[in-house]
């Protein structure tokens, strides 16, 4: 079983990053995990050339995405929403539509943000996002976490509440998608 897990930031010790390698510790037995990678290098969307080659790192995100099985997106805030550089690697993968690499995925949303609402608003904005591109969003919301209460100066996750949260979040998407999976 792969779990595809994507840091909406682009910051190497990011909040979400550290959000993500905490949620790969609470994982059952047995699932593997992979980073995604590269979002730095995927150009802003441009429907035009889609339609004539795709640049070398949409098709390695949209490959990432088709061989998960689960995807994990972590993401922060910026401005009260999504980074672009997030939304510009989703617009990409939702194409083409219907039949894109989103389509019909589980997928589960969580952050980190150092703000008071610790990124509750990009996530509300993520999950429409994913809903729209024709992902399989896990309704399961985790309470914010809030980066400098809930992350030791190290990047692990200490706050209890945030670990029993995504350990619920996880049991809710592993619970979906295996559900659909054994059904005739």
């Amino acid at each position: 079983m792969h779990v595809l897990g994507v840091a909406g930031s682009l910051r190497r010790n990011s909040y979400n990053r550290r959000l993500l390698r905490s949620t790969q510790e609470l994982l059952p037995a047995g699932y593997g995990f992979r980073f995604l990678g590269g979002l730095a290098a995927v150009p802003p969307y441009n429907e035009d050339v889609d339609r004539k080659s795709v640049p070398a790192a949409v098709g390695r995100l949209r490959t990432a995405i088709n061989r998960a099985q689960w995807l994990i997106i972590a993401t922060p805030e910026y401005n009260g929403s999504v980074p672009g550089v997030l939304k510009n690697a989703l617009d990409w993968a939702s194409r083409p539509f219907p039949d894109n690499c989103l389509h019909g995925k589980p997928a589960l949303v969580i952050g980190a943000s150092s703000g008071y609402f610790g990124a509750a608003w990009a996530q509300a904005d993520l999950r429409r996002i994913l809903k729209v591109a024709g992902a399989r969003v896990i309704d399961h919301a985790i309470a914010p976490v809030r980066a400098e209460y809930d992350f030791d100066d190290r990047g692990h996750l200490v706050s209890e509440t945030a670990k029993a949260d995504v350990s619920a979040a996880l049991e809710v998407l592993l619970a979906e998608a295996t559900a659909e999976w054994a059904a005739p």
